[in-house]
């Protein structure tokens, strides 16, 4: 079976090499440098783990980004990323790493792709669909929970989860494929490929919802 958190590290990977360090990203104030450090502390530095899903530890995690920065080039963290966690890390752990993974560096990779002029949606095989589908209905309901509207997310064959029931605006059925729908639960609404369904001011509401885990 095919490990498609692999596969999306080194496309990612290789498009750094393209891009350069200065290259755009969608991440706000990131350019593809530090996206890189995100991804290397991610995996390597248990200290800045936490303070990149809980706020009150952003600061030690920025700090240790920024001394990562200062001992690495671009071209060096980029090939830490690149050969993957260190041995004592949690994201080594076979299967672990690859199911904490999967959704990761495909956003991340496409954070890069779309914020770069003339980038085109990709076709992805069945298989990664299926596994970006199954890691989205395991946290649709975590990543949905400041959704000022009730959420149907839908694949384009009618396979659906509820992320959040309705709320006083109603519901918002989102449909695209799962790799779509992975980046607009994620914060990416303004470049994944969906339909949304619902009243007009649910709607508007929900394409600039803030998302995330």
């Amino acid at each position: 079976m095919t490990d498609y958190s692999r596969v999306e590290r080194l496309a990612l990977c290789d498009l750094f090499d393209d891009v350069g360090p200065a290259a755009a990203t969608l991440c706000e104030g990131w350019d593809a440098y530090d996206l890189a450090v995100h991804l290397y502390v991610r995996e390597a530095d248990p200290m800045a783990g936490p303070g990149l899903v809980i706020s009150a530890f952003a600061e030690t995690t920025e700090r240790r980004m920024k001394r990562v920065k200062e001992r690495y080039g671009f071209a060096d963290v980029v090939g830490k990323v690149r050969n993957g966690p260190p041995r004592a890390s949690l994201f080594a752990v076979p299967k672990l790493g690859g199911q904490l993974n999967t959704s990761e560096y495909f956003i991340h990779h496409e954070d890069v792709r779309r914020a770069q002029p003339g980038y085109e949606i990709r076709t992805l095989p069945a298989d990664q669909q299926d596994g970006l589908w199954k890691g989205l209905r395991l946290a649709a309901r975590s990543m949905a929970r400041r959704s000022p509207t009730g959420l149907v997310l839908a694949r384009p064959d009618g396979t659906s989860v509820v992320a959040k029931q309705p709320t006083s605006l109603g519901t918002v059925t989102v449909t695209g494929e799962p790799a779509e729908l992975v980046l607009f639960c994620s914060g990416r609404q303004a470049v994944a490929d969906v339909r949304l369904d619902g009243e007009a001011e649910a709607v508007e509401q929900l394409r600039h919802a803030s998302f995330g885990l």
